[in-house]
Parts: C-alpha cells; structure tokens; sequence
C-alpha cells in the first residue's frame, strides 16, 4: 500500500513539465481532485480553488469541469433544506506524495474560510483526493482511491467531462458506475470549465431544475 512516498513510475505517471525525456528523478502522477461548496459565493471560491492548486510547488492543473449542483448529504442523509452544492473535479500532475497533497488542499481550504466544526456540515470549500496515480492506501489520514467516490454522482459526473474513459481503480469505470447509480446532478445555466480561466462565463450562475429521480444519494463530502 502506498500513502505519502516518493512518488513512483507506472502507467499512471507522466514526466515532470519541461522535462521531455523523463530523466532520472521525480515523476509527476495523474491525480484527481473533488470540490465541492455550499456556502458563500461556490462558483468564485471553486474557480479560485482551481487557480490556487495550480499555483502549488509540484502541482500542474490539466483540466477542471465546469460545475454542478447537487443537494447536500449529512450524516442523516440528503438535506433539500441545506444549501445546494456546486460541486466539480480537477485533473491535475504532481510530484507530490499523497499526504503532501492532502495537505496543500487543506491549506488551500482553511484559506478560504473552511472551519471543521460539524462533520458533514456546510462548509465553504471541500476538496478531496479522489485517486493518486495508481496507488492504494487504506491510512485512515488518506484512503485511496477515495472509498466513497464510486457512489457519487456527483464526483463521477464531472469526472467524465473532463477524462470520457476514466477509472476508479478497482471499482472500473467511472461510466459504468454512474449507470448504475439512480441520481443525478443538476446543470448550471451558464457555468463553463473552471480551467483554463478564461473559459469562465460571463454570465451569474445558477441552478436548472432537476428532472425527476427515483432516489437522491448526492451532496457534501467529496
């Protein structure tokens, strides 16, 4: 099992940007984040989220969807009276261990107004490593791939708009897993990619009715 070593060869690693031969040396890994808001102002703080994690030594964004909506879940379950989650993932290279990453996420969180009061609660900015390269971890501070992420719509939805043929390690992939789920996330009216930046729209976002479903298992925590 790995958690936060060095970061290792494999198929899901790519060379370090700028370097084109893969020289001896750290390999930057394909990783996949999830954030999530339902508090304050969800599009700028997911959109400025994403600019943070590119600024982080040994952090390169690829790619961000553009943002959903989703009802919140607390520990008893969906909330319709919570505030809606934006929610979204980014792909993103780095050379950091899984702890390190883990890290600099909640920096990047407690930056931005997340307070750890209630779990489950609302919460301004939640951001979550879904999968780290090809490595697997059951540390209680970083389980990985994400033990949770395979029933969330709302984690699932936006990965695929930005990796079509993504998987979720052993659970396979991400398209057969959200076939087999009965929710589904809500559009946002004029919400574009959140990377690169200047895909952002123009135009206030908000959220378009959901079609009926026959179960809601949506919401918080990535």
């Amino acid at each position: 099992m790995s958690t936060a070593g060095p970061a290792r060869s494999g198929p899901g690693s790519v060379p370090v940007p700028g370097s084109p031969t893969a020289p001896p040396g750290p390999l930057a890994r394909r990783a996949v984040i999830a954030l999530g808001s339902n508090l304050g102002d969800r599009d700028g703080l997911l959109r400025d989220a994403v600019a943070a994690l590119d600024a982080v030594d040994g952090v390169h964004v690829v790619a961000a969807s553009a943002p959903v909506s989703s009802v919140a879940v607390t520990l008893d379950g969906p909330d319709e009276s919570k505030p809606d989650y934006l929610n979204a993932v980014a792909l993103v290279d780095t050379t950091l261990g899984g702890l390190d990453l883990l890290a600099a996420l909640q920096s990047i969180e407690s930056d931005r107004g997340r307070v750890r009061t209630e779990r489950w609660g609302d919460r301004t900015l939640d951001l979550d490593v879904v999968v780290l390269g090809d490595d697997e971890s059951d540390d209680p501070r970083l389980t990985l791939p994400h033990p949770r992420a395979a029933g969330r719509a709302f984690v699932l939805e936006p990965w695929l708009q930005v990796e079509p043929e993504a998987r979720l390690g052993r659970a396979g992939r991400v398209a057969d897993l959200l076939a087999a789920l009965p929710d589904r996330t809500r559009p946002v009216a004029g919400a574009g990619a959140l990377w690169p930046p200047a895909e952002r729209a123009p135009t206030a976002v908000r959220s378009e009715p959901a079609a009926p479903a026959p179960d809601h298992t949506p919401g918080a925590d990535a």
